[in-house]
C-alpha cells in the first residue's frame, strides 16, 4: 500500500483522461469538483448509511477526482481500514494525494487508472463507490461490471449519479434554456449520458448485483449555493468543446453566461438543478458469481 496521501504508480501511458471524463480537465473544473465534495456531502453520507460501512473495512472511490469522498470513507473505516482513491487524470490524483496528506488521512492510497479497467484484484473491497462517474463515461456498463468485479462476495457497490431532465428554473429564461441545450449536445460528444441516474439500477442488475435499491433526491438549492449555476459552470468547463463544435461563438457564450447567472442568482428565482439517484446493491455471496444479464 502507498503511504497515506502518496500517489501509487499505475498511470495509463498515452491515455487522454478527457476521453474517459466528459467534462475534461481544467483548473475551473477541478475547483468545481472541490466545491462539489462539500455540496454533495450530505447525499454521499446518506448513501454510505445505506450500506452500513464499518471500521476495518476496505473501500475504493472510483473517479475520485481531486477529493471525492476520501475523507468520509477514511473516517468510517478507521482505525484499521483501507481506502483507495482512483482517477484517470494524473492531475486529479496528484490533488487527491495532496488532500489526503493535508488532512492526515490514514490508510489512504491514490491510484491513476481507468475506472473501467483498474487492474486491481478481484473481490478486493467491501465497498466499491462512485459519485458522478458513470454519467461521464462512454461505457457505463463496463464500469458497472468492473465495480462488481472489485467487490468481495457479499460486498456492496454504490453510486450517486445525476439525471438532468428535470432541471428547471422559474420564471424561465431564454439564456438558461439555451445554455442547457448547448451543454447537453457538447456533453454527449463522447457518448456520456446526462440522464443516466434513472439507468443505474438497470446497469447494476445487468452486471450481476442483487438486492439493488435506489432513492431519488431533488437538487434544489437556496440562493448563494453554487449548485444553482451547475449547468452554467459545466458549460464553462467544456467551453473549448462548445467552440470546436460550433455550437456557439465565444461572444454568444459570454453574453448568455452573464444573463443566465443574473437570473439564477436572483433570490426570487426558483432553481431545480435536476435529480440525484442514490443506488446500491450487493455482490452475490454464495461463492458463485452470476453471469451478467443480457438486456
Amino acid at each position: 500500500m502507498a503511504e497515506p496521501g502518496r500517489a501509487a504508480t499505475g498511470a495509463i501511458p498515452g491515455q487522454d483522461p478527457n476521453v474517459v471524463y466528459a467534462l475534461g480537465s481544467s483548473p475551473g473544473e477541478s475547483a468545481r469538483l472541490q466545491r462539489q465534495a462539500d455540496e454533495l456531502a450530505d447525499d454521499s453520507a446518506a448513501l454510505l448509511d445505506r450500506v452500513g460501512l464499518r471500521p476495518g473495512q476496505s473501500v475504493i472511490d472510483l473517479g475520485c477526482g481531486p477529493r471525492g469522498i476520501l475523507d468520509m470513507l477514511a473516517e468510517r473505516v478507521a482505525p484499521a481500514g483501507r481506502v483507495v482513491g482512483l482517477d484517470a487524470d494524473p492531475a486529479h490524483t496528484a490533488m487527491a494525494a495532496e488532500f489526503a496528506a493535508r488532512r492526515g488521512l490514514s490508510g489512504v492510497e491514490i491510484i491513476t487508472a481507468d475506472a473501467r479497467s483498474t487492474g486491481l484484484g478481484t473481490g478486493t473491497f467491501d465497498l466499491v463507490h462512485a459519485r458522478t462517474l458513470l454519467i461521464n463515461l462512454p461505457d457505463p456498463a463496463g464500469a458497472a461490471a468492473e465495480m462488481l468485479r472489485l467487490a468481495r462476495p457479499g460486498g456492496w457497490v454504490a453510486s450517486l449519479e445525476s439525471d438532468i431532465e428535470y432541471a428547471r428554473c422559474y420564471p424561465p429564461h431564454s439564456a438558461v434554456d439555451r445554455l442547457c441545450e448547448i451543454f447537453t449536445v457538447a456533453f454527449r460528444r463522447n457518448g456520456a449520458d446526462p440522464w443516466i441516474g434513472r439507468r443505474v439500477q438497470e446497469l447494476f442488475r445487468q452486471a450481476g448485483l442483487e438486492n439493488v435499491q435506489a432513492e431519488a433526491r431533488v437538487q434544489m438549492y437556496p440562493p448563494g449555493n453554487s449548485r444553482r449555476t451547475i449547468r452554467l459552470d459545466l458549460v464553462r468547463s467544456i467551453r473549448s468543446h462548445v467552440l470546436e463544435m460550433n455550437l456557439a461563438s465565444a461572444a454568444e457564450l459570454d453574453e448568455l453566461d452573464t444573463a443566465a447567472r443574473a437570473h439564477l442568482e436572483d433570490p426570487h428565482t426558483v432553481v431545480i438543478s435536476g435529480l440525484l439517484f442514490l443506488t446500491w446493491g450487493r455482490k452475490p455471496d454464495d461463492g458463485q458469481q452470476r453471469p451478467p444479464r443480457i438486456p
